[in-house]
């Protein structure tokens, strides 16, 4: 249809040409008036517009019809966040008034929102549900709770928290636990991020009691008078990024001696403490679980020259922990009679070290490699044994060796020396770096002799970790002795 209207268009125009070609010619000459041209001028503008909107209205499609108005859409109900702002129970961010009620409210409101189905068998996912401190600074006079049990994936965060003069002495600031006996996890991902606690010297920071895969990220934990962090049964706790201390310092503090307390309780299985300061405490961590891993901890909390303990490793006989590429400073590492423990690649200042400590007399699967230790030059051993209740006397895989130590005494499982002389017995003493008394399980030795004699030689004797070499005749040699007390039996 376009097309033919502008046929339709040329063809008016070429019809047009002729007819005013013809009649100029046999018109007589004049000149047109001002006023008849532009009429002329104006009425074929005015037919080319009237065939133009003949054209569009031709090209339009038969079904076109115009949009109607849009109808307005429904109201839809609003979806409200999983994210509780504590003020707006009535807490006080400015911490001058108790907020214990107010912090309560809201963190019964988040475990009564919506579930988005369950976690472990019967415990209520809720959703990622945030309970935000929103920056403030709050006092509390009772633990926070949450009021039921089985719940999970649950966040409180940022802010402060700290206990009023009223606050139970035996409470934690923040509890996860029940009462009564459950055969069942109480909470399971539980998130405690960017907070600091204030224990107010009442009492402890966290208490985590039969839940699993609770995260504590980033928080500052002090004025305890018990346990900055107790994990009791239940695993998978991790912990990292975190600050504990009793009292604040930064070391050399004039009233170390009496620090009292526990920075971090772990009496639960599976749990990993990465990258954790102790700074103040009688002892930093405290394990009484197997299978925990402690990694890039840093240990300052109480000298052990004043009675304190960096690690102490409470677990007879079935130890299963991994201690790695931490930082004992001027804090021992204690373990009760060690069975599977494995220390590397860590760092012992001022004559900090590791003391095994024996129960019934049992040390098996101890690794003790790659370490650094520098102390005071006062002769204190790198690894020293307590055997106040009882020897040790069952002794199986048990390797110390590849440390690197300045300032203190070398002590190792496995050792080699080499003697040079003329005659005919070499005895190699290796009492002063063999780590246990009295136990040599593994001897090898060469000897070399100079000229053109062929001694017969034998080892003679094994005993008070010595070895003696003897020859049949008395000869210019060097003899050289490798032994080692840990060899699997």
């Amino acid at each position: 249809m376009a097309t033919i209207s502008r046929m339709w268009f040329i063809l008016l125009g070429i019809t047009c040409f002729y007819v005013t070609y013809s009649y100029g010619e046999n018109m007589p000459q004049r000149t047109l008036s001002r006023g008849t041209h532009q009429e002329a001028l104006l009425g074929l503008k005015a037919l080319k517009a009237s065939i133009t909107r003949r054209d569009s209205i031709a090209s339009t499609p038969p079904s076109f019809s115009p949009s109607p108005t849009p109808s307005p859409l429904p109201p839809q109900e609003i979806k409200k966040p999983h994210v509780y702002l504590v003020t707006s129970y009535g807490a006080d961010p400015t911490g001058n008034s108790d907020s214990t009620i107010a912090l309560l409210a809201a963190i019964a409101d988040a475990a009564k929102g919506p579930s988005e189905g369950f976690l472990m068998k019967d415990i209520k996912d809720l959703g990622g549900a945030q309970i935000n401190l929103e920056g403030g600074k709050y006092i509390i006079s009772q633990p926070l709770k949450l009021p039921l049990a089985r719940a999970g994936n649950l966040m409180i965060h940022g802010g402060t928290i700290r206990a009023s003069n009223l606050f139970p002495p035996d409470g934690h600031l923040i509890d996860l636990s029940t009462s009564g006996e459950s055969n069942s996890y109480n909470y399971e991902y539980i998130t405690l991020k960017n907070l600091l606690l204030d224990s107010n010297f009442r009492g402890g920071g966290i208490a985590i009691k039969n839940s699993l895969r609770i995260n504590i990220d980033n928080c500052y934990i002090t004025h305890f008078s018990t346990t900055g962090i107790l994990v009791q049964s239940g695993h998978e706790t991790y912990i990292r990024n975190t600050f504990l201390g009793q009292h604040i310092t930064a070391g050399g503090d004039k009233h170390e001696r009496d620090f009292s307390g526990t920075g971090i309780s772990l009496q639960g299985n599976d749990n990993a403490v990465t990258d954790v300061v102790i700074f103040s405490a009688d002892i930093g961590i405290l394990v009484t679980g197997q299978a925990n891993t402690l990694s890039g901890v840093h240990c300052y909390n109480k000298a052990s020259g004043f009675g304190g303990t960096g690690i102490y490793l409470k677990l007879p006989g079935l130890t299963q922990t991994r201690i790695v590429n931490s930082y004992m400073d001027y804090t021992n590492i204690v373990a009760e009679d060690p069975v599977q423990l494995h220390i590397s690649s860590s760092f012992f200042l001022g004559d900090a070290g590791i003391v095994l400590k024996s129960v019934k007399g049992v040390v098996s699967g101890l690794n003790i490699v790659d370490n650094m230790f520098s102390g005071l030059n006062k002769g204190v051993d790198i690894v020293k044994l307590d055997q106040s209740n009882s020897h040790f006397n069952q002794i199986d895989q048990v390797f110390v060796a590849r440390n690197v130590v300045r300032g203190m005494n070398l002590k190792a499982t496995a050792a080699k020396m080499s003697l040079l002389g003329n005659g005919t017995s070499w005895t190699a003493d290796f009492n002063k770096v063999l780590l246990f008394p009295n136990l040599i399980k593994h001897v090898v030795y060469s000897l070399s002799a100079s000229g053109n004699t062929f001694p017969n030689h034998a080892l003679r004797n094994v005993s008070q970790n010595r070895v003696v070499i003897e020859t049949d005749e008395a000869v210019n040699a060097n003899v050289f002795v490798s032994v080692d007390q840990g060899n699997a039996s």
